[in-house]
Formats: C-alpha cells, structure tokens, sequence
C-alpha cells in the first residue's frame, strides 16, 4: 500500500460542531483505509486555554492555541477547520486562504452574501482544496434519495417539501448571545432559524433537485425581547424565530419549505418529501437509516409506500460499516463528509459543496430574509447553471 500523506488539522472552535468534526476525523483512518490521505490533528483553538486544553485531551490534539491566528500562521497546519460562530466565519477563512492553508467551514458558509462572495473569491484567487459541512447529503439514505433521482426513477418533479423543526426557544428567559446562545444574536449568528436549519434543507433540496429561482417568504419573532448573555442588559431579538417560504425550482417544480424553533416536542425533526411523475420519496431524521419509496409502477394490489433499510453494502457508503441491517447515525454523516474531503484531495477534484456552492445556499437565504420583509416575491440570483442536480458524491 503507498506510504500515506498526512493532513495536518487546525481546528478553531471547540463545541458541538469542534466535536462531531474531530470524532470525523478520528474515525476516518479505521473505516477508509484506502484513502491517501490520513488526518493529522495537529493543534485546536479556542480563547480559554484550560478548556481548549481539556478538549485537546479528550480528542487527540498535539497542540493548543487561544489565537485562531496563531493556527493560521504555522507552518505544522496544512489544512482549517472552521467551527466558529457565523461572524468569525469570513474573517478567518480569508486569512487561511492568504496563508495558503485548505479550508473546511462550517455551515452556513457566512452571514451574508456578501460576507460568502468575499470567501469564495479569496478561496478561488488562492486555489486551495475548500468544503463547507452540509453533513446531511452524506446521510447513506440522502445520498441514496440522490442516486434515484439521477436514475430517472421519478420521473419528472413536480414537488418538494422540507421541515426542520424545533422547541429549544420557546422559554422567553433564554438569553442571545454568549457561548451556548450565540445562536440567538443576530450580530453573531446573521439569522435565526433562515441560516441555522433552512440553510440545510435548501443546500439538500438544491442538490437533489436543482436551484431555487424566486421565493415567498413569512417570518416571526415571536419573542421581540430578551437579555444578552455578555451584557445583561435585555435587548430587541433581531433573528426569526420562525420561517414559512414557498419557491420555484428551475426545473419547473414547487417548493414548500418550514422552519420554527417554537414547535413543542420537536428537538431536530428534519424531513423531506419529494413526488415524481412516476414515483415519490421522504426520508425523516429521526430515523435516518430508512428512505420511504412509492413507486406508481407497481402492480396494482402491491401498489403502496415500501421502506427501504439502507444498510446494505451495495447503498452508499455502506460497505465501510457493519453488516446489512445494522444501522449508522448522525455522527457518521461527518465521518463520510471527512472522508469524502481526503478522496477529493487523492483525486484532485473538488469536494461539493464547496464554498461556490455554499455561496447559492447563502443568495437563497437572503433573498427569503428580503421577502419576508417586504412581502413580496424575490429572485435568488442563485446560478442556474452550477449544475447542483448533476453532481454525485
């Protein structure tokens, strides 16, 4: 077997999202053995040195840093990895991508268009390997859902629905801003629920079903006050709460699309349902292992919703696990996306979505902002050439 090639990992941030990544990067080697590429994890950041210490400990970091431009500067750092809250995003990935460094960003991409299109021109202008995590598409049975559109085994689409609901907010004494709520700080985060969970369900439907045109939008803070965490001081909440739009693909199909962190006894339902010309599919989160299929083909009597188990070593990804019937989870779809990052470098090929891509997610989320504050519909400005129905993992 070749002799492998290291990729020396600065991860920067040390959340959930510094985890699920670093557990990625731990699995790798022992589940894509044939890679070229194997993860070094070289040194994490964070500002509190006794906790980035700790974690550093749990994870199998070499080194710490409490500067993210510490991490850039290093010449022992091939590639960063960025799980900041959204503001930090832009700032650190054009220092990277001066430095010459990869770059690995956690979704969404930034906070604005703008903010994504000063990304994607530093990354470009540089030329270095980038990737955002939209870890959903790595899902076996996402994934899957993918490989039968492209088959043609729907047919023509005519509709696709996506929810991505929650309840964590509804208590008007959790505070925005700070460490655990930064989410709920426009300054920090850019959006509410828009950014956070629609950009998952947008940057999924786009990939399986093409770009989105024109959108309609409605959106609500239903709690208008709440104290920020760093200050005290009780503030207008300047992020939705709550998201409705409705849309137009480019292949002709409709889109319905409801995001809430205010549905009571919903922790992260993510659906999606689309139906065909010939035939339909959804797939559920909660249980992440199936893809529901209807197929009108069939005879009559049998004719009806099947439950396809996407276990087998024939489905994607599946042959690096267990045996068929045995199920994966979330943590899994960072794994692949990780893996799929070291191929692409093998290859030399890019690994979508990659900022460009992640740039057309961020126009949709904006534009459904813009409609939603004026009332009216809105173009996306989303590249209707970028070919998000033709690329495969």
């Amino acid at each position: 077997m070749p002799s492998k090639k290291e990729l020396r990992i600065g991860l920067i941030g040390t959340g959930f999202m510094g985890r699920t990544h670093s557990n990625g990067y731990r699995r790798v080697p022992n589940f894509f053995p044939d890679l070229l590429h194997t993860p070094v994890l070289k040194t994490v950041c964070s500002r509190n040195a006794e906790k980035v210490q700790a974690f550093a400990d749990q994870w199998g970091y070499e080194s710490i840093e409490t500067d993210w431009r510490a991490v850039i500067a290093r010449d022992d750092i091939d590639a960063i990895d960025i799980c900041t809250p959204n503001d930090m995003h832009a700032e650190i990935a054009i220092a990277a991508a001066e430095a010459g460094k990869m770059i690995l960003c956690e979704k969404p991409l930034a906070r604005t268009v703008a903010e994504a299109q000063r990304m994607v021109d530093a990354v470009e202008k540089a030329g270095v390997a980038n990737t955002v995590w939209y870890n959903y598409r790595r899902i076996p049975a996402v994934t899957l859902a993918k490989q039968l559109i492209e088959s043609g085994k729907l047919g023509r689409i005519f509709h696709y629905r996506a929810n991505f609901l929650q309840d964590w907010t509804i208590s008007a004494d959790v505070p925005q801003g700070g460490t655990g709520t930064w989410r709920m700080d426009v300054d920090a985060a850019g959006s509410g629920v828009t950014g956070d969970l629609l950009a998952h369900c947008i940057d999924t439907a786009m990939w399986l079903n093409g770009a989105i045109t024109d959108v309609s939008a409605v959106t609500e803070t239903f709690v208008k006050e709440r104290m920020h965490a760093l200050t005290g001081k009780v503030q207008p909440v300047g992020i939705d709460d709550a998201c409705i739009f409705h849309c137009h693909f480019q292949n002709g199909s409709l889109g319905l699309f409801e995001s809430t962190r205010y549905a009571r006894g919903h922790k992260a339902l993510y659906t999606f349902e689309i139906n065909g010309e010939h035939a339909s599919i959804r797939w559920d989160l909660h249980d992440l292992n199936r893809l529901e299929y209807f197929d009108h083909g069939d005879e009559g009597i049998v004719r009806g919703w099947r439950s396809i188990h996407v276990t087998d070593g024939d489905q994607p990804y599946m042959d690096k696990w267990w045996v068929p019937g045995l199920g994966i989870g979330y943590e899994h779809s960072f794994v692949h996306q990780a893996a799929d990052f070291f191929s692409s470098l093998d290859k030399g090929a890019p690994c979508h979505p990659t900022f460009r891509d992640a740039l057309e997610t961020q126009k949709v989320c904006e534009a459904v902002l813009e409609s939603a504050t004026s009332r009216s519909w809105k173009d996306t400005g989303v590249d209707t050439f970028a070919g998000f129905n033709k690329e495969l993992v």
